[in-house]
């Protein structure tokens, strides 16, 4: 990384200056300048600059609840389980037979106007699976999920604690395919995709799952249609005794600084787990 006259510039350096910058409160400077390894390598540099700090994340007022910090008591609670899914015909496929079957489907209407499958992205041996809702224009254009300014947001997120989806992070949406117009996934889109899904955890087999966004944390625990984002963070939860913790999603904390807190907390949550807390 050089500056305008062509010199290198220290990261450790240019860390702590965006720190500072962000601490007094003044408007982010980079997501909109750096590519995907360039931000991981900025937020590792600050990892490493400095001792940890809560990072200015963007937030969003959730779809139907409000924001809930998390408390104590929640997060000692035992993880709550979800229902077991019903086997479907992919149970036995492996990862190439998967990925075929996703590139091929036509199960819902989505495949007419979508311009590719996006299936996963990441380490196929993670530690940690992040799953979010859908693809948007800039992954259905790449066939990647989590790329753009909302994908550079979550890789400085999981690099805030030492994740990244080049080593340790596999990541993929509950819905394979764009919905026109980024419209929210419909009942049976989910219903035709959740299968691929639990397969992927399945070869997967992480010691954690994110999920990011309301319709990530309502499948994955089984809460049911109406159950509210807030209502779900700050426990760990249990997908088929993979815990499980929910926060909110990248591409919505870009739009309103809200909730920094609650997914700076939500962070830390999966860093306990990961830890064996």
């Amino acid at each position: 990384m050089t500056d305008r006259a062509g010199a290198p510039v220290d990261p450790v350096l240019l860390a702590r200056a965006l720190r500072q910058w962000s601490e007094m409160g003044l408007p982010a400077l980079f997501l909109d300048q750096l590519d995907r390894s360039q931000a991981v390598s900025l937020a590792s540099a600050s990892a490493s600059a400095a001792a940890p700090v809560a990072p200015v994340l963007p937030s969003i007022p959730d779809e139907v609840g409000a924001p809930r910090p998390s408390t104590v008591e929640e997060t000692a609670a035992a993880p709550v389980e979800a229902p077991a899914p019903a086997p479907t015909p992919v149970d036995d496929f492996d990862d190439e037979a998967l990925r075929e079957a996703v590139r091929g489907c036509t199960l819902c209407a989505l495949h007419q106007t979508r311009k590719q499958t996006v299936y996963a992205d990441g380490a196929p041996d993670a530690r940690v699976m992040v799953v979010g809702e859908a693809p948007g224009a800039h992954e259905d254009a790449t066939g990647l999920p989590f790329v753009g300014e909302a994908g550079r947001l979550l890789d400085l997120m999981l690099a805030a604690i030492d994740l990244s989806r080049r080593d340790s992070v596999y990541i993929c949406n509950v819905l394979k395919c764009r919905p026109p117009g980024n419209r929210n996934p419909q009942p049976d889109e989910i219903a035709s995709c959740s299968p691929y899904l639990r397969r992927q955890i399945e070869l997967v087999r992480p010691e954690a799952i994110l999920a990011v966004g309301s319709f990530a944390a309502r499948l994955l625990t089984g809460s049911g249609d109406t159950a509210s984002l807030g209502s779900l963070r700050g426990t760990v939860h249990s997908y088929e005794g993979v815990p499980l913790v929910v926060t909110y999603h990248p591409a919505a904390l870009l739009r309103n600084r809200t909730w920094s807190r609650p997914a700076w907390d939500d962070l830390q949550l999966l860093r306990r787990v990961m830890e064996g807390a």
